[in-house]
């Protein structure tokens, strides 16, 4: 598996609308057969700041989600709105690893 946290920080009029667009592309997203996971969260402290949790069955299908079209509306739709450009940090899985522990 392959897991990207992407960290975007928007603008704080920009927050709601921000929340509906996330919303829409993560709902489309989590159809495509190649994710098995996919969070919107929403920081705490910061409202302006969000992680969206992306865990891809394979390396592959990260690129293929790039291709949507939901993700590539979401992508011009967000663009104005950022307070800061996104970024990301990719990982692996070390655990469950499926390897017959337990």
């Amino acid at each position: 598996m392959l897991i990207v946290h992407v960290f975007v920080h928007v603008k704080t009029d920009q927050i709601e609308a921000f929340k509906t667009a996330t919303l829409v592309n993560a709902h489309h997203s989590v159809q495509e057969p190649g994710i098995a996971r996919f969070d919107v969260i929403q920081q705490v402290d910061d409202p302006a700041r969000f992680v969206l949790v992306e865990v891809y069955r394979r390396p592959e299908d990260a690129a293929r989600h790039k291709e949507t079209r939901h993700y590539q509306v979401w992508r011009d739709a967000v663009a104005d709105m950022m307070a800061e450009p996104r970024s990301s940090i990719k990982y692996t899985n070390l655990f469950p690893d499926n390897a017959g522990w337990g």
